[in-house]
């Protein structure tokens, strides 16, 4: 959407006699020193009940007036260069941020356009999901906001209007259904930030096909490799064991993205931020995750083999993996995958988390259904597995190589811990996990078994809590907006400065990174960290700025918020006299040079 003057209209659409006449009228209004605002529109918010409580989430709806013989764009309009129709509404500090549903346009033809455009006429109805926090306190939450439209007639377009518009949201116990004619049966819920009605079906689509493509994600490849060894031992023992195996390791994954799905609606519900991957913000999370790998990579290396019956570390015994094993490397899979955000994944995932509970359920079992679909094919169809190589002795070879690709994950864990916490900290973590080696080590011997395995637990749960009592912040004493500069100069992220130097006239690409978002740093390595990509950023004077998300910046979630983003990567060119233009998550050369396109090179001071 660009919220650029109408004469673009005109000077793409309008007749010659309609553009001369354009001109003359802004020739005159220049001369007067303004333009007149003049209201075409009325907006009023209505709620659906008198009072919400806290955890429930708050309909409302603008109801907008229009006059007869006028319209005003759709949300979604027909070319890219007329003015949305837009409300913006601002929670009270601490809320999650509204969202809103736009109705569909209605297709009509005029004078100056020979192509249907999608308008608004009459009554228009937008509804919003305000989310009520579960530590709210009953009481009046005022909400304020803006509606913006240009009105335009048959012949002409008025220049862009916006309207305050303010509500007091009542929380507390004990309200009563109100405004039943304007929402009807309940149904109308915001289905996607702008998007159109019936667009949930896509979007369950994208994370189908988001979590399937996660199975290709560097982050799940170690665990990956572990499930192709059970599935070669699977493939060995009968058809049985291949059904039995996959449906276990599918029922892991899903199991993991509900539990996902609880935490996130739980976060929200408590006014906390949420994100695909959040949980990479938290040292103790990552300590958790270096501990358990590196005891896979000990198991596969021979040091330890425990057999107590349902144990979590038999589970993880891959040689004797059962269904617990295999639904362990699913809930571990999944664990993995969450630093990753493939296509059309971040468009789903966003939708979802700006969406209620139920929704957000949904979404996050399509995602889950999308990374198991593998295996629920193979429990399908399991005389595929035929095509695996048969068991023998090289999987006592292949087995301890995987051990060392899981060690490798270890490392880049550590790497990740290196700009969460302070290097003296990381230090002692990393002397835990020696240690913890070195107590599963002695724990294969004959005398002090006992002891070696309680010492083993205490290192374990001893290097996740240093961890947990960590404050975090950047420690590499360089900032991630430096530390990857090979060609680009790259600033770091400050909105309000890019978004003036966007209104002064200069391009801002504004990249929103983190160092355990693998999908981040090959994007780094592979197209912005490049002479071509350099040379565009040049030739358009664009200001690269980085944000960095490695740890929680409160700020950054907003503004991926007020984007409908919930992941990253994130990539946004603030363009001159314009809306910003997002990227997908997989960013191209083609896609940055197309969208410098028709920017001119003014030279700015930086």
């Amino acid at each position: 959407m660009i919220t650029a003057s109408p004469f673009r209209v005109s000077r793409r659409r309008l007749s010659l006699a309609s553009l001369l006449l354009f001109v003359a009228s802004f020739l005159a209004l220049t001369a007067s020193g303004q333009f007149p605002v003049v209201e075409r529109a009325e907006v009023r918010l209505l709620a659906d009940q008198t009072a919400y409580p806290p955890g429930a989430t708050a309909r409302l709806a603008a109801v907008v007036e229009i006059e007869d013989g006028w319209h005003v764009n759709a949300n979604l309009p027909t070319f890219d260069y007329l003015i949305p129709t837009e409300l913006e509404l601002e929670a009270p500090g601490g809320w999650p941020q509204p969202t809103a549903l736009y109705p569909a346009g209605e297709m009509l033809t005029f004078a100056f356009e020979d192509e249907p455009l999608a308008v608004y006429e009459g009554e228009v109805r937008i509804l919003a999901a305000v989310p009520v926090p579960a530590s709210a306190a009953a009481g009046e939450y005022p909400l304020s906001g803006t509606f913006r439209y240009q009105a335009c007639d048959d012949n002409s377009c008025l220049p862009p209007v916006t309207t305050a518009v303010q509500f007091d949201l009542a929380v507390g116990d004990g309200g009563e259904t109100i405004n039943a004619a304007i929402f009807g049966d309940g149904e109308g819920l915001p289905a996607g930030r702008g998007g159109p009605p019936g667009s949930l079906g896509l979007f369950l689509l994208f994370g189908v096909i988001g979590g399937l493509i996660l199975n290709a994600m560097p982050c799940v490849l170690p665990i990956l490799s572990l499930k192709v060894f059970g599935m070669v031992k699977s493939a060995g023992q009968g058809r049985a064991h291949v059904v039995s195996g996959s449906l276990a390791t599918a029922a892991g994954i899903l199991v993991s993205f509900w539990a996902l799905a609880f935490a996130a609606i739980g976060a929200r519900a408590a006014g906390a931020a949420v994100g695909w991957g959040v949980q990479f913000q938290q040292p103790a999370f990552v300590t958790f995750l270096a501990v358990v790998i590196v005891l896979f990579s000990l198991n596969l290396w021979g040091l330890f083999e425990i057999t107590l019956p349902g144990s979590a570390m038999r589970a993880m015994d891959s040689r004797r993996q059962g269904l617990g094993g295999h639904f362990v490397s699913g809930l571990f899979a999944t664990l993995m995958a969450t630093p990753c955000s493939a296509p059309f994944l971040g468009t789903a995932i966003g939708f979802a988390l700006a969406q209620p509970g139920l929704i957000i359920f949904t979404m996050f079992t399509a995602v889950g259904f999308g990374m198991a679909l593998p295996y629920l094919l193979l429990a399908v169809f399991p005389g595929s597995a035929r095509w695996l190589p048969k068991p023998g002795a090289w999987m006592d070879t292949l087995r301890k190589v995987m051990g060392f690709l899981l060690a490798a994950a270890a490392v880049w864990l550590l790497y990740v811990l290196a700009g969460q916490i302070s290097a003296e900290r990381l230090a002692f973590i990393e002397l835990g996990l020696l240690a913890l080696a070195l107590f599963v080590w002695l724990r294969g011997r004959e005398k002090g078994r006992i002891a070696a395995t309680a010492a083993a637990l205490v290192m374990a749960v001893g290097t996740i809590g240093l961890a947990a009592t960590a404050a975090t912040g950047p420690t590499r004493g360089t900032t991630a907006a430096t530390e990857t500069a090979r060609y680009i100069q790259w600033q770091e992220f400050d909105r309000d400065r890019a978004e003036s130097l966007a209104a002064a006239g200069t391009p801002v690409f504004v990249d929103v990174t983190a160092d355990w978002c693998f999908t981040c740093k090959t994007n780094e390595r592979l197209v912005l960290e490049t002479p071509e990509v350099a040379r565009l950023f040049e030739d358009a004077g664009v200001v690269a700025m980085k944000a960095d998300w490695t740890n929680r910046d409160d700020t950054i979630a907003a503004f991926l918020n007020d984007h409908g983003r919930y992941s990253i990567p994130f990539y946004l060119l603030y363009r001159p006299n314009g809306e910003p233009h997002l990227f997908s998550e997989l960013l191209t050369t083609g896609q940055i040079a197309e969208a410098l396109q028709g920017i001119p090179r003014i030279a700015q001071a930086r």
